[in-house]
């Protein structure tokens, strides 16, 4: 019988592209994974990786049964989901930041479909690209991209395989061409975002184990990350965006991703609170239902796994 800890095993290892980083996320010894890997294999009697001393990358068997593995991890997530909702009922007030553009666009059906199962609890959301001050203001927890500047804060992983896409609208495109390379963004409109004062104008891009950096620019910019998206979704330019933040868009064709081979910049979303005794149990129901939520769109990203 095939072990539940073996499939995350094989999950993540293909996700980050790495046995021991997968351990690490796992809590556990490269032995011991390994030992998994090895298991899950010989009772699937195929390779899912090919291995060198330098690289693992999924075999074609190990790219197939990827799709079958997360379907079976999701699916026994959403049955403790629904069996931890049935044992008690939860109440009261529950107050959450969240980032603007995935606040607004992402996030809130998800809360609406919580709050239907737990019609007790009293949501708060604000929304906003700052930081909030955990320590000062009414906010039980935050949502954010990035792990906090602030040592002293509890973070705790969502989604920690997120990563930014490039992106624009078919109606950008048809005017405009779409670019083949990453220096062909020189010649475009690139939106930009700025938090804090600082304009975020630096995109980053990884095709295996080389990276690339480069200097954007563009007629736009703005401090809400909803504009930016709300201005990409308008063809006005090209956007390196969450890709939980534009995987909606991208799906309904409103926005399409571009130069797909390049990984963007990791953008791992967490869950922030000031000390770990803010956990209560909504709390940990919250952040297992927005996990399961994430990680459906995760399915479906675009970046090579």
């Amino acid at each position: 019988m095939i072990r539940v800890d073996d499939l995350q095993l094989f999950v993540r290892t293909a996700q980050s592209g790495s046995l021991s980083a997968a351990a690490r996320l796992l809590d556990v010894s490269p032995a011991v994974a390994s030992a998994a890997l090895k298991r899950l294999e010989q009772q699937l009697d195929v390779r899912l990786f090919a291995r060198s001393t330098r690289s693992l990358r999924l075999t074609a068997e190990g790219e197939l049964y990827l799709g079958h593995a997360r379907q079976a991890l999701q699916s026994l997530e959403d049955g403790r989901l629904q069996l931890a909702g049935s044992k008690a009922e939860i109440s009261g007030p529950l107050q959450l930041a969240a980032p603007s553009d995935f606040g607004r666009n992402t996030l809130l059906p998800w809360l609406d479909e919580f709050q239907q199962a737990h019609p007790r609890l009293q949501l708060r959301l604000l929304l906003g690209d700052r930081l909030s001050d955990l320590f000062r203001e009414p906010v039980d927890i935050a949502l954010r991209y990035g792990a906090p500047e602030d040592s002293s804060l509890v973070a705790l992983p969502v989604a920690p395989e997120n990563r930014r896409v490039l992106c624009a609208a078919p109606a950008y495109l048809a005017r405009h061409g779409e670019p083949q390379t990453l220096e062909a963004l020189a010649e475009h409109n690139c939106l930009l975002y700025m938090l804090g004062g600082r304009l975020h104008e630096h995109w980053r891009f990884q095709d295996g184990r080389r990276e690339q950096g480069l200097t954007v620019t563009g007629d736009r910019s703005s401090d809400d990350a909803d504009v930016v998206r709300r201005w990409a979704v308008a063809g006005r330019g090209l956007v390196y965006k969450s890709w939980l933040d534009v995987a909606g868009d991208v799906q309904a064709g409103r926005l399409k991703v571009l130069l797909p081979h390049w990984r963007g910049e990791a953008t791992p979303l967490n869950l922030i609170c000031a000390h770990r005794a803010q956990l209560s149990r909504p709390l940990h129901l919250l952040r297992a239902f927005v996990q399961v939520r994430c990680a459906e769109l995760l399915a479906r990203a675009p970046w090579p796994a």
